[in-house]
């Protein structure tokens, strides 16, 4: 309650402070021109740049941020690892107790929330300049999770998307070579699969507990998940319908078993095993296979882009940013810490880090060559960064994911094989309306100051 109520006191201070949008465009411009008029003896004062990054992330940068600091003698970059447990909550009471890094690692759902508390600095007149970040080279949905309320707030400094790892070898004895493109004819792939599965063997497998397989789905359809401007949900829409209506009818054919991943010892060895055949999973589950399964199951086993309604599906623009944050720590600070981002966005950064971690380039160039361009594994997330499209960029989202998942979950248990299609509707209308009224109160607030913000 307590930090609730201090982020309500510094968030009435930071709107209070808000620039208007022809000041925010000045951003680091007129930062770069103070840092001149300081001096050239300026250069050589012993600097530390204070970066927080999360997970295995923060242990791995070392070696990135130790080549920026030799190229920039006097600087030194104190990087603190964070867990993503506490991350959120660590970031909000450093807001709160103006203690917040002068750079940090965002999750990509996390910027419009930092940015609506007025928290990160505008990155906008810095990429006019910039000779390294060319938005251009991203790939576009995930560029577009960084730019909130019409302005650039973060860098894309890694991508996460889902999409299917399979069975190369139990798709082929079902007769199919490769993976179908499209809702229909993948489901009848799974059926194809199912007839050949052994007892407690399944075609696929899609956690209960977890949203980002029904959210891949959604996605691929065109209608968005929120309308007029993120102020209500948008679950009773006919997009989301279908893709919720097919997410079930895995269920009640039985191609999904009704088991969330915690009732696995792990899904990789599971998929060794044969217990099914497909899944939908992220980019490190490519290290884990390779790490887990035998030399003689390594030809088993691909990747695949998620099938859509009418072809090639979209997925989810997920994955991490690099921020700036207004720390007031003065000009030469907000440079160099702009200097640290550009380091760590070069292509040859970017594969070094994808070296290191595991984790996929936000930018196409970094993609040309090296081990990324010859994997066939991850030959299909290219292929499918360039279709991915982001989640709606309101500081609600991570509740309404929430909401998305016990919902969804709440729908699989009421399906049976028995259920018709009269009845499989009436339970998708009623976990859209439930959805949507969860939603529309998630985002009362959202809409009060959207309001306020258009009266004045």
């Amino acid at each position: 309650m307590k930090l609730a109520a201090d982020l309500g006191r510094r968030w009435r201070g930071a709107a209070a402070r808000r620039a208007s949008p022809a000041q925010r465009s000045l951003g680091l411009a007129a930062l770069a021109l103070g840092a001149l008029a300081l001096g050239a003896c300026e250069a050589d004062e012993p600097l530390t740049l204070r970066m927080w990054a999360m997970g295995r992330e923060g242990e791995e940068v070392a070696e990135l941020v130790a080549q920026f600091e030799r190229a920039h003698p006097g600087v030194r970059v104190r990087v603190q690892q964070l867990p993503w447990s506490a991350a959120h909550e660590k970031l909000l009471t450093a807001f709160v107790g103006e203690t917040l890094p002068d750079v940090a690692q965002l999750g990509n759902t996390w910027l419009s929330e930092l940015e609506a508390l007025g928290a990160l600095e505008p990155l906008d007149a810095a990429l006019e300049r910039s000779q390294v970040v060319d938005a251009r080279d991203y790939f576009p949905g995930i560029w577009a999770t960084n730019v909130v309320g019409g302005a650039t707030v973060g860098i894309p400094w890694y991508v996460d998307t889902r999409l299917l790892f399979y069975r190369r070898d139990l798709l082929a004895a079902a007769g199919y070579a490769e993976v179908p493109t499209t809702w229909e004819t993948w489901r009848e792939s799974l059926v194809a699969v199912a007839r050949r599965a052994g007892p407690a063997q399944f075609a696929v497998f899609l956690p209960v507990n977890e949203f980002e397989q029904l959210l891949t789905l959604a996605l691929s359809e065109p209608e968005p998940l929120l309308r007029d401007g993120g102020r209500w949900g948008n679950f009773r829409s006919a997009s989301f319908g279908r893709a919720l209506t097919y997410y079930l009818d895995l269920f009640r054919r039985q191609l999904a078993p009704v088991a969330s991943e915690t009732q696995l010892a792990n899904v990789w060895d599971e998929l060794g095993r044969g217990t099914f055949a497909f899944m939908i999973h992220g980019p490190w589950s490519i290290g884990e296979l390779r790490r887990r399964l035998p030399a003689a199951q390594q030809g088993a086993w691909a990747t695949a882009p998620m099938p859509g309604p009418r072809g090639p599906g979209a997925g989810i623009a997920g994955g991490s940013s690099l921020v700036l944050f207004r720390t007031g720590g003065g000009a030469r600070r907000a440079r160099l810490g702009w200097q640290l981002i550009e380091h760590l966005s070069t292509p040859a950064a970017q594969r070094r880090f994808f070296q290191l971690t595991g984790n996929l380039p936000p930018r196409r160039a970094s993609w040309n060559d090296g081990a990324l361009a010859a994997d066939p594994a991850v030959a299909a997330f290219r292929s499918q960064l360039e279709r991915a499209r982001q989640a709606p960029a309101v500081p609600q989202w991570e509740r309404i994911m929430q909401e998305l998942r016990l919902s969804s979950e709440r729908a699989v248990h009421q399906v049976r094989p028995s259920t018709t299609d009269a009845e499989l509707a009436q339970i998708v209308a009623d976990t859209c309306a439930e959805l949507d009224e969860r939603v529309d109160e998630l985002l009362r607030k959202r809409r009060w100051m959207l309001a306020r913000q258009e009266a004045r």
